[in-house]
């Protein structure tokens, strides 16, 4: 499958979820791992691609105030279809927001490491709630997958208390929604 928007038909979706279930899960070039497998009740409808930053601040760790750690704040992205069009923004929540003002907000169930070094996780996230009429209304579920960039920096330090630090990242977004 590409890496472009998808707003799937009914038939399409369920032979497309059929193709699937007898490999490995792929979206884009790379395998998804099964641990981020989305319900099988659900079909993919469309994938997004992020810019954006993670965003992280230096703080003293809770065990040791001597010893200093990054802790991750939240992310800040812009959403783009495969034209490269703008489709919305994602941020702390975490949130997905289309420019039609529907809103997805989703809670982690199941993380996997990235296929590139130096990358933020994959994740399969359940939607805990939508709100508006458009793009993300629907949605069930979501996976970040084919990350790039975003881990926090290296070697915190007391001299970094209470900076902020913004790293860049990439990552594909695919939403589910359930089987009609």
């Amino acid at each position: 499958m590409s890496q472009e928007t998808r707003f799937t038909t009914p038939t399409a979706a369920v032979l497309a979820l059929a193709a699937l279930a007898a490999q490995a899960p792929l979206l884009g070039a790379k395998a998804v791992p099964v641990a981020l497998t989305v319900p099988s009740d659900q079909v993919l409808a469309f994938e997004l691609q992020a810019t954006g930053v993670q965003i992280y601040e230096c703080r003293a760790t809770k065990e040791d105030p001597t010893r200093f750690e990054w802790v991750f704040k939240a992310p800040e992205a812009d959403l783009f279809d495969a034209s490269g069009r703008p489709a919305g923004r994602h941020y702390g929540g975490p949130t997905w927001e289309g420019l039609d003002g529907s809103k997805v907000v989703g809670s982690v169930l199941a993380k996997d490491s990235s296929l590139s070094s130096g990358s933020i996780p994959w994740l399969l996230l359940s939607a805990k709630s939508t709100s508006g009429q458009g793009l993300f209304s629907a949605v069930t579920s979501l996976q970040r997958i084919n990350t790039s960039g975003g881990v926090a920096p290296p070697n915190p330090s007391q001299a970094q208390a209470g900076q902020e630090a913004r790293v860049s990242y990439t990552a594909t977004y695919a939403f589910y929604v359930a089987k009609p």
